[in-house]
């Protein structure tokens, strides 16, 4: 198979992406912020003098309104910054990172107190908090014991300022009183340094934000054709620069509208829809409206597209669906990717090698990716991880990769086109031979009894779609119901069950006991219990099974799902 031969020479200008992340870079797209709404305005402003139509879906930021489970943060807008310390000054004009974002504005000096052990909380009043982790937590724990400021660091950015935002409700600024800054690791080693050394370090700082009643929560949607849709995500939230997160997917989503507006014609199975969101938020708010979930075939994720394997360390990584929601889409961007990374080197027999790194693996959380899968829509997403310059005002436009943003928007575009385009017993054929490769990988580790069956369900599924013979519709016999869609996470479980809210932070300490849990609950839409048990295994192999069930448990008693009698 040649996706090439379904592209008709239609190809990304790596150019015009190129200086459309340069032009998103100029925002501090924080969420909830006006400049987050200045840039969308960009886009929808460049996409109408393409011909492109587009609609503002934009719901509210006001700190206490929820889009399903997640509740919205404040709005809130940077104005000015500046923290001086042991002869050293940085403004928010050099760096806007240097505020956390959604921090209180305050003024004032003290002697820094880094945070070392439990007892320095002791000795905090009056003092300027120096944390290096858990940084919401110790935020909190450093307004209750009168602390005047508060400085975060992350380890891994050495002299970057790292980006952590706080993501305050209306509820929060009961409590949240003081201004909240970051320095770089390098400066806060320094800081440790001299303390533990018995030096005291002072400090001064000035912090201008304001806090408005509400701000637009910014959605924009193009479509191009009829449904069903294939659906092209990006998050455009995050702070400037942000050239690689997530600059890079948005104005890709960009260049890929103009292609696919310029190709398409009415002998497409699919039309194409394209939105600009903030991350988890926007694309929430987004599905919490009145859609046909049938309108929506499959979905691409464009976040992170640009990093480097030789600046950034990355790698170009496919996440897959989920088991629950297995469909060829993954398989076909997977094919596509192999066919656009191509170097001009030769192997043994003159085939060319691999330009950059590339993998797939198994379905994981993180992106706007997690959202559709979870409404039933199967959804990949190809991303450069891990990326040094990560949440850091590091992360500019001259660390990308050109040759990686070449390859990705490439490959997505010519997966798009071969599901639109493709003769239904081409896609057949592809679509049974991505299924044993599929099984087969997952055969070599464990058995693949239940993984089978989801296999035909999901085979089945795009058939529909592609006019295909395959599959199999089985019975469902769900274990689950979820009544409240979306991520779970502490602001929905405090909400609805407050006094399990501990419980809840210490059983997903783990990152992949999230990711677990989630695809647990929709396997149990589809499975009995011990089914979906034996599913998620067969997926990841090594499970937590009672502290997933502890989980489910859990998430019952916060009405997030309920029992299927």
């Amino acid at each position: 198979m040649s996706m090439g031969n379904y592209t008709k020479g239609a190809r990304i200008s790596t150019d015009r992406v190129l200086h459309d992340i340069g032009e998103i870079t100029q925002f501090h797209r924080i969420q909830g912020s006006r400049e987050l709404v200045e840039a969308v305005k960009y886009i929808e402003e460049e996409l109408s003098a393409w011909g492109i139509e587009s609609k503002r879906l934009d719901r509210t930021y006001d700190g206490k309104s929820f889009y399903l489970t997640l509740r919205s943060p404040i709005a809130w807008n940077l104005i000015s910054a500046e923290l001086d310390w042991d002869g050293r000054k940085v403004t928010s004009d050099e760096t806007p990172l240097m505020v956390m974002a959604h921090s209180p504005p305050g003024e004032g000096e003290g002697s820094v107190l880094p945070i070392l052990r439990e007892e320095d909380w002791k000795r905090a009043e009056g003092k300027i908090v120096l944390a290096g982790r858990n940084w919401r937590e110790a935020y909190r724990r450093a307004n209750e014991e009168g602390a005047v400021a508060f400085i975060a660091y992350r380890k891994g950015t050495g002299t970057a300022f790292p980006y952590i935002g706080l993501f305050l409700s209306k509820k929060d600024l009961e409590w949240a009183g003081i201004p909240a800054l970051t320095i770089p690791e390098a400066w806060a080693d320094e800081i440790i340094e001299k303390s533990l050394s018995g030096s005291e370090v002072l400090a001064r700082f000035a912090v201008q934000t304001e806090t408005p009643p509400q701000e637009r929560l910014p959605i924009l949607q193009a479509t191009i054709g009829e449904p069903p849709f294939i659906v092209f995500t990006a998050h455009i939230c995050h702070p400037k620069p942000g050239a690689n997160d997530n600059a890079s997917g948005s104005a890709m989503l960009m260049e890929l509208a103009r292609v696919l507006s310029s190709t398409w014609n009415e002998s497409y199975r699919f039309g194409f829809s394209f939105l600009w969101v903030p991350e988890y938020y926007g694309t929430q708010a987004f599905f919490a409206g009145d859609l046909n979930l049938k309108d929506y075939y499959a979905g691409f994720n464009l976040d992170m597209i640009g990093g480097s394997q030789d600046r950034s360390g990355s790698t170009v990584m496919v996440i897959r669906t989920p088991l629950s929601r297995f469909s060829v889409v993954s398989g076909v961007l997977e094919r596509a990717l192999e066919l656009t990374n191509v170097s001009e080197s030769r192997g043994l027999t003159g085939e060319p090698l691999p330009a950059v790194k590339l993998k797939a693996f198994p379905y994981e959380m993180g992106s706007d990716h997690d959202v559709l899968n979870f409404f039933g829509i199967p959804s990949v997403m190809p991303i450069t991880w891990p990326d040094r310059f990560y949440h850091s005002s590091a992360d500019t436009v001259e660390k990308l990769s050109l040759d990686t943003i070449k390859i990705i928007g490439n490959a997505v575009l010519s997966s798009a086109l071969f599901l639109a385009e493709a003769p239904s017993k081409e896609l057949e054929r592809f679509s049974r031979g991505y299924a044993m490769k599929y099984l087969g990988e997952l055969s070599m580790e464990r058995e693949t009894e239940v993984a089978e069956k989801l296999v035909m369900m999901g085979l089945a599924r795009d058939s529909e779609f592609l006019g295909m013979k395959l599959g199999h519709r089985f019975n469902v016999e769900p274990w689950l119901e979820w009544a409240l869609r979306g991520r779970i996470g502490e602001d929905i479980v405090e909400l609805r069950a407050g006094e399990h809210l501990y419980e809840f932070k210490e059983l997903t300490k783990g990152r992949e006991t999230i990711v677990h849990l989630h695809e647990l609950i929709m396997l149990g839409e589809l499975l009995p219990e011990e089914k979906a048990y034996t599913a998620l295994k067969e997926e990841y192999g090594e499970i937590r099974v009672e502290k997933l069930r502890k989980l489910v448990e859990l998430t019952e008693k916060s009405g997030l799902v309920r029992w299927k009698d």
